[in-house]
């Protein structure tokens, strides 16, 4: 018979509190082998489904860089064209203006030469009318019985009467004739003012017209978009299908390599759309230019014409070719499966 071990108290103590311990640990979770393939199936077809919603997002994305990239090319040749033709209308007012300029200078000279021989018209009644007063003065020197009103005082009288309505009139028509050469000052000096701000405004939309998408001048304005720039992530990429040991023969393997390769084609149109955007910016920073250059315009000519309302539209219509590449273009980039997704690590 085999005898009973004797039992020590310090172990049993140690055993008990081991057993305790071992059952409240959780349990580890065991997978099937089918549940495993299953699994793996499973990523690997969705796998397939990522890289064919990533080709279409290339396609869709490259359609709307093409899209906005010609609606802008139109917009801006509208926007240049109207400042083309703002400018001959501004070349002819500026010829209009410097006819009448001419015409107020040519008037002015003959108001002035008139003015000149009414004077001396004036200056020459002085004597005539000093004449026929003195006769009067002198005739009332009379004595009597001759001291008598006849024809020839009445003659007198209407001689003296007639020069100073003549004279009257010869002042009120020099009046007339000073106040109309002020007035030719003046509109001369307002045409001039005119002629001055067309051409100031022609200057500028002159420039405006010469700016370009390769313009060295150009700069974004308030209210202008700033594109940060991120880091591309090939190289990280390379790292991690190395790292994969990504095999030929093997279906996942292939898989993975497709995959990772759809990855940096994606990494390629994303640079494609930093492209584009940038291209977007340049016709824009040509519109907020000119606008920004239009609105030094001085006094009348700072209106909104039709130069204006295009560049305006034109600045709208880049906006959203941006707003179209940065939120819908770009934002399909930041909802794409990592690489550790795509690989099925995650």
């Amino acid at each position: 018979a085999l005898l009973p071990l004797p039992r020590h108290p310090v172990a049993g103590r140690t055993m008990a509190q081991t057993d305790i311990l071992l059952t409240k640990e959780p349990a580890p979770q065991t997978y099937l082998v089918d549940e495993w393939f299953q699994n793996c199936y499973a990523r690997y077809h969705q796998a397939f489904a990522d890289l064919d919603q990533s080709e279409q997002q290339h396609h869709e994305s490259q359609q709307l860089a093409a899209e906005t990239e010609a609606l802008a090319q139109r917009t801006q040749q509208d926007s240049t064209k109207k400042v083309r033709e703002r400018l001959q209308d501004m070349h002819c007012w500026k010829s209009e203006l410097q006819r009448q300029v001419e015409e107020l200078v040519a008037e002015t000279d003959l108001l002035l030469a008139q003015k000149q021989r009414l004077e001396r018209t004036l200056d020459a009644t002085a004597v005539p009318f000093s004449i026929a007063t003195d006769n009067l003065q002198c005739r009332e020197r009379r004595q009597h019985p001759d001291l008598v009103r006849d024809c020839v005082e009445m003659e007198l009288l209407k001689e003296a009467d007639l020069i100073r309505n003549i004279q009257e009139l010869l002042k009120r028509t020099m009046m007339q004739a000073v106040n109309q050469i002020r007035m030719n000052h003046e509109h001369k000096e307002t045409c001039e003012m005119d002629w001055s701000d067309k051409v100031e405004a022609c200057n500028i939309d002159e420039a405006c017209c010469r700016y370009h998408n390769q313009s060295t001048d150009l700069q974004f304005y308030p209210h202008s978009a700033k594109f940060e720039e991120r880091a591309s992530e090939q190289g990280r990429l390379l790292n991690v299908a190395q790292g994969l040991g990504c095999g030929g023969g093997d279906p996942q393997g292939l898989s993975c390599v497709q995959t990772l390769r759809e990855i940096m084609d994606q990494e390629h149109n994303v640079a494609a759309l930093k492209q584009a955007i940038r291209d977007k910016e340049a016709p824009l920073k040509v519109a907020q230019t000119r606008l920004y250059q239009r609105s030094h315009r001085p006094n009348v000519e700072l209106c909104r014409d039709a130069v204006q309302f295009s560049l305006e539209k034109d600045i709208a219509v880049k906006t959203n070719s941006l707003f179209i590449d940065r939120q819908k273009c770009m934002a399909h980039r930041t909802r794409y499966p990592t690489v550790l997704q795509l690989a099925g690590y995650q």
